[in-house]
């Protein structure tokens, strides 16, 4: 039977510390929250492969949790602070709003698939506020968020998101089309939003944030 503490002590050590996550706060998290808790049933034991993990398919789309080295990088862009509102993009079954409460952030987990939406709330409790619905349409009656982090690849702008920050806040994502895609920043001052490429990374694409045919970067 694998030992899921020391395979998470083994994530922290060889997948996040080898790949630039040095915030302790941040490493304590993922060497707390038991991941294989947020897999879909029969896959726990996938759960601390450095690679993506589909956790569930509804209407055609498949919903993948985030290689652990890429959320983790995404969130310690993000700069969370205990107290701050974030909001969770495409959650899944809630281990990236999981890690965000651990931090000590106050969580919305955007979830558009129902069955998924379900089980983040089941599995969650109240360390977060699961929220079903539209994902680029974000949580506006819960706006302004002072950090926005997205678990899956857009294509275009998310501007409805970004309009949900708070001034000076931040939203992570993978953004681009296919291998060009790069783990991005997103920063509110004001009315003007900023952006800039943290690292190269591969998450599956989100139906919501899709380009349409012939659209270029």
């Amino acid at each position: 039977m694998l030992d899921y503490a020391q395979a998470r002590r083994l994530m922290v050590d060889c997948q996040l510390r080898t790949f630039d996550v040095t915030d302790i706060a941040l490493l304590d998290a993922f060497d707390a929250v038991p991941r294989e808790r947020f897999m879909a049933a029969g896959r726990e034991t996938f759960a601390y492969i450095d690679q993506p993990q589909a956790v569930g398919t509804e209407d055609g789309e498949t919903r993948c949790m985030p290689a652990p080295m890429v959320l983790a990088r995404l969130i310690q862009a993000l700069a969370v602070k205990p107290g701050q509102k974030v909001l969770e993009v495409a959650a899944g079954l809630g281990y990236g709003a999981a890690i965000l409460h651990r931090l000590g952030a106050a969580v919305v987990a955007l979830e558009s698939l129902p069955g998924l939406a379900a089980g983040a709330r089941e599995r969650l409790g109240e360390a977060a506020t699961v929220e079903a619905g539209p994902l680029a349409q974000g949580a506006p009656g819960r706006a302004p968020f002072d950090a926005i982090l997205v678990n899956g690849r857009i294509e275009v702008r998310p501007q409805g998101l970004l309009e949900q920050l708070a001034d000076g806040g931040r939203l992570a994502c993978v953004q681009g089309l296919g291998r060009t895609a790069k783990a991005t920043l997103w920063v509110r001052s004001g009315d003007a939003f900023g952006s800039r490429p943290l690292f190269d990374a591969s998450m599956p694409a989100l139906r919501a944030f899709a380009a349409e045919a012939g659209f270029a970067f």
